[in-house]
């Protein structure tokens, strides 16, 4: 890197890519939370076809994130990476409000996730690349946190929008804070060091360079919590399920609702005191603590308990995965070898979004087979080999 070394850490190109993270969660809640009553309401498409359009979208976006993680190994290719990426999503996302037809949904659905795929990697490379050694855990937790807040923020303007001017036109408005995002990523970006002029090389994705180094201990416990690491839409079903067989049957939902809108919130104040946390004691003490509350709240969830319980379980989970999201990202750059940080960055993504699936996956098949308190006490358990494989990744470093 040419000129100096960033001074503090909340730098303009941290505030920057912090905001970037802010609006396109935003706008992609705002699309996400109204894709349902589109395809079903405004196109008549069965529901199946919801699941089978996310099914697809997501599975594509995780190849995407390998192919982005070792493209953004190259600090001149990553900024371009960053900036496409965002502005492709922000335009494919918002374009399904012009959709006629299931197929299209379909296709600008993939194409939005493929583009916020490829850019993720290229993102927390450039975040990595606006701090110094011991800020990672501060500059993390304030992505994290700004991430977060997106996600409270965007199905809010959804309900606003849709009820103002229609479920299409609401869709289609998405498309303001997601250029705007790609606009604070422009401006971090400016204000970031500029690479050094480097050979191009041949685009890689390298797993077993980046695993040669102190990366390996960790890898495996984050690989066993993202095998328990469910989709948070299951935990609002539990809720509603257990809500519906009691007094607050007829606001089940809308309760059930309520409560996800608790736990982004606790994700939201929880990742920046945690990033603080992990430079001062360790990103390993974070990532157990998120390991932790999560099985609490798994267990709490395998309870056929009331809104306070429920409530404490969202609460406990939103804790945890600010905990555990940004100890994750923040052990990534502290370790990964900075040629490839890429590589690394697209590495946890893909273990993220894989493990995600199969947690979602299996979960819902025990759910059906045997019931919902079994599901969520195998998902607790994953928690506990995940705490058990960091303790030992703990005593070998």
């Amino acid at each position: 890197m040419t000129n100096e070394a960033p001074q503090g850490w909340f730098s303009p190109g941290v505030r920057g890519i912090g905001l970037a993270s802010l609006f396109a969660d935003a706008g992609h809640e705002i699309s996400t939370a109204l894709l349902p009553s589109f395809l079903v309401g405004v196109l008549g498409a069965p529901p199946a076809a919801l699941g089978l359009v996310e099914g697809i979208a997501d599975g594509l976006s995780g190849l995407a994130k390998v192919a982005g993680g070792g493209l953004a190994d190259d600090t001149q290719r990553r900024r371009g990476l960053a900036v496409g990426g965002y502005v492709l999503t922000a335009l494919l996302s918002a374009s399904v409000g012009l959709a006629t037809a299931v197929w299209q949904v379909g296709v600008l659905r993939t194409g939005a996730w493929i583009s916020r795929g490829i850019r993720g990697p290229a993102r927390n490379a450039l975040l990595a690349d606006a701090v110094v050694p011991g800020t990672f855990g501060r500059a993390y937790g304030f992505e994290r946190a700004m991430d977060n807040l997106g996600a409270v923020i965007g199905p809010l303007l959804a309900i606003v929008l849709a009820g103002s001017i229609g479920t299409a036109n609401a869709i289609l408005l998405s498309v303001i804070p997601g250029l705007l995002a790609a606009l604070a990523i422009v401006y971090a970006i400016r204000h970031l060091q500029h690479p050094e002029r480097r050979e191009r090389r041949p685009v890689r994705f390298h797993v077993r360079a980046v695993l040669d180094g102190k990366l390996r201990a960790i890898a495996l416990p984050i690989a066993a919590f993202e095998l328990g690491n469910m989709a948070a839409t299951l935990l609002i079903l539990r809720a509603t399920e257990i809500l519906s067989g009691g007094a607050f049957a007829g606001v089940a939902a809308t309760l059930a609702i309520g409560l996800y809108a608790l736990y982004n919130v606790a994700g939201t104040l929880s990742s920046y005191p945690a990033g603080r946390l992990a430079d001062s004691i360790g990103v390993n003490r974070i990532f157990g603590t998120g390991i932790a509350l999560f099985g609490i709240a798994y267990l709490l969830f395998a309870l056929d308990a009331g809104p306070v319980v429920l409530g404490l379980g969202f609460v406990l989970a939103g804790i945890g995965i600010g905990c555990a999201e940004t100890a994750e990202t923040a052990v990534v750059a502290e370790h990964a070898p900075e040629e490839l940080r890429g590589s690394a960055f697209g590495l946890l993504a893909a273990t993220q979004s894989a493990g995600d699936l199969l947690a979602s996956v299996v979960v819902g098949v025990i759910w059906t087979l045997i019931g919902p308190a079994a599901a969520f006490v195998y998902a607790a358990a994953w928690m506990g080999v995940s705490f058990i494989g960091l303790l030992r990744a703990s005593g070998e470093n």
